[in-house]
């Protein structure tokens, strides 16, 4: 019986003191519930603007001179001389000679040909003189029937009037052609290309060079048919008066800076692209190299150019920040009630600092600006307007 109780005592003791430890438990009071209600999120919000607004166009498009020409010369020979001016890059002026070609041969034709002049009228003048005495001869013998042209020596002098007028026309052609030995280029322009060097033999019809003038540069800007409703520019435009004409804001990114241009548009094609389904609108820059330069910057053939073109008509639109637009056509609004809705929006144009809707939003609603990533349509929000500086 001893060996029992020592057996079985610890377990005893054991028992009795998971129970008193359940009975604590159950005896401890329960901690009071309490109901966290979710606090709304703080956003960002700017108000909606109502404005008249122009519109403006954004493309791109390249830099091409206006006229852009082959030198080819009209004359053989030899190249004797050629400007500094005609090298690639160099600038020349109107009618300044570009290179020449020998003349030697060209000069004995010309002289030649004012020999063959000089046959040509003493001839006209023997058969006038002779026309002349058959006429005198024929009254003094009283001859009773009319003389015939021929006799009165008439049709030789309209056989050596025709020989002089083709001696002229000979002469001409060779003092042309001595002429033609200079190659000159009536504007101001640069030399893109050279193709011929001094003592090459070059041939007419031949190139020896192209070049291109610097009066006027043109940029051709590709066009969607709606960006042409919203310049309110009809297929086949004119302008009459460059004054008038749309005006075209051209940059372009050299090393670390932006330089820009003005220019107008000038024209639109008359036809849709078939590969594209574009409409080319092209613009011009009047002194490109010159006036026309910014900073010593000038808008140089090649040259690869963004384009804002200005709208010539106003549109009624909704004004909201960029930040406000996500996913190109949505906006969070934030209704009387503070919550939030998502809507979709028309944008007319977009820039940096703004973006112009025609539906979707009212003048005075809050839109927000700030960033949300999981936006839900009706969940409380709590709008706060930024604080402006000053």
């Amino acid at each position: 019986m001893k060996k029992f109780f020592r057996i079985a005592a610890p377990v005893l003791v054991l028992a009795a003191g998971i129970g008193i430890v359940q009975i604590l438990i159950a005896a401890k009071p329960e901690p009071e519930k309490k109901d966290d209600e979710a606090r709304p999120i703080s956003l960002y919000v700017d108000e909606v603007k109502s404005e008249q607004v122009t519109i403006s166009v954004h493309t791109q498009g390249e830099v091409r001179p206006k006229t852009e020409i082959d030198l080819i010369p009209q004359v053989s020979g030899r190249i004797v001389a050629m400007s500094e001016s005609f090298n690639e890059g160099a600038e020349f002026t109107p009618d300044s000679m570009l290179l020449k070609i020998e003349d030697t041969e060209y000069r004995v034709a010309v002289i030649r040909a004012e020999a063959q002049v000089a046959e040509a009228q003493t001839a006209l003048e023997r058969q006038q003189a002779t026309a002349k005495l058959k006429e005198e001869e024929w009254r003094d013998g009283r001859k009773g029937q009319e003389p015939t042209p021929f006799s009165l020596n008439l049709t030789q002098v309209a056989e050596a009037e025709a020989k002089l007028l083709a001696a002229r026309a000979d002469l001409s052609e060779a003092r042309l052609d001595l002429e033609r030995t200079e190659i000159k280029v009536p504007f101001f322009g640069r030399v893109r290309e050279r193709y011929a060097g001094i003592g090459q033999y070059v041939s007419a019809g031949s190139k020896v060079g192209r070049v291109f003038s610097i009066d006027t540069a043109e940029v051709r800007l590709p066009l969607t048919d709606g960006q042409l409703v919203e310049l309110n520019l009809p297929l086949g435009y004119r302008a009459e008066d460059l004054l008038d004409a749309p005006q075209v804001s051209f940059r372009s990114a050299l090393g670390n800076r932006d330089f820009f241009w003005q220019g107008r548009i000038v024209r639109v094609d008359a036809a849709i692209n078939q590969d594209t389904r574009l409409i080319y609108a092209t613009a011009e820059v009047v002194d490109p190299y010159g006036l026309g330069a910014t900073g010593g910057m000038p808008l140089a053939v090649g040259m690869f150019v963004s384009a804002e073109i200005e709208g010539i008509s106003e549109l009624p639109a909704y004004v909201i920040p960029r930040l406000a637009l996500r996913n190109q056509d949505t906006v969070y609004v934030i209704n009387a009630e503070n919550r939030l809705e998502i809507r979709t929006v028309k944008v007319l144009s977009t820039s940096e600092e703004q973006v112009m809707v025609t539906s979707g939003v009212s003048t005075g609603e809050q839109v927000v600006t700030s960033t949300l990533p999981n936006a839900v349509d009706g969940m409380d929000v709590e709008p706060v307007f930024r604080k402006t500086s000053g």
